[in-house]
């Protein structure tokens, strides 16, 4: 992880598929799974899904309010 990827995953958001420009950290858990099982894509989209995955599986979502917070 690096030390401003939380704070991407408020900012960025997701270029493709089903879920395309919602934010990183608004994605739906059972999307994430489904990265995890047929694989995170390459680059930085790919690690902060990962990230985003290992956030939500372990129910850590709370951890991200207090930037959510910062952000308006």
């Amino acid at each position: 992880m690096q030390s401003d990827d939380l704070q991407r995953l408020l900012e960025l958001k997701m270029p493709y598929g089903k879920y395309q420009g919602k934010l990183m950290v608004d994605l739906p858990g059972h999307y994430l799974g489904w990265f995890a099982r047929q694989g995170f894509p390459k680059g930085e989209i790919g690690r902060l899904l990962e990230l985003m995955y290992e956030i939500d599986h372990n129910d850590l979502r709370s951890l991200l309010l207090p930037l959510r917070r910062m952000e308006k």
